[in-house]
């Protein structure tokens, strides 16, 4: 099936998100921070990219979308923006409103039930290059 790379520093998410979608038949890679997950997204060129956004610092999930969305060789993978934002900061993410300042194309909010997160992969999985939020 595809290829799902899942970045967080809290390795319970990486592990449940591994779980949930080698269950459906996807290829799962972990990584633990921004740097790490940019470096596998250019190694393995996943089919979508799971982002956590606050790792080494707050903003560590929004720099790496940007690193990714620079990078033409990755630069259309699909990004679904996990965050536990609204439980630290009060603030929750919506792509319409969003979107236009940070170039992912779904969020969600942790912690994920399992059909959320297949829902959302299965829907980040149907969109075409055009449909993907680049900035």
């Amino acid at each position: 099936m595809a290829k799902i790379l899942c970045v967080d520093d809290d390795h319970d998410v990486t592990e449940f998100c591994k779980i949930a979608l080698e269950a459906k038949g996807h290829e799962v890679f972990t990584a633990a921070d921004g740097d790490a997950g940019f470096e596998a997204a250019l190694k393995v060129r996943p089919d979508v990219m799971l982002l956590d956004v606050m790792m080494k610092d707050v903003s560590d999930g929004f720099q790496t979308a940007y690193r990714i969305r620079k990078e033409e060789s990755i630069k259309y993978t699909p990004i679904l923006m996990l965050t536990s934002v609204n439980q630290v900061f009060n603030h929750k993410f919506s792509p319409d409103r969003d979107g236009k300042f940070l170039p992912v194309d779904d969020f969600v909010e942790k912690p994920i039930p399992v059909a959320t997160l297949i829902e959302k992969v299965d829907k980040l999985l149907a969109l075409t290059p055009d449909q993907i939020n680049v900035g």
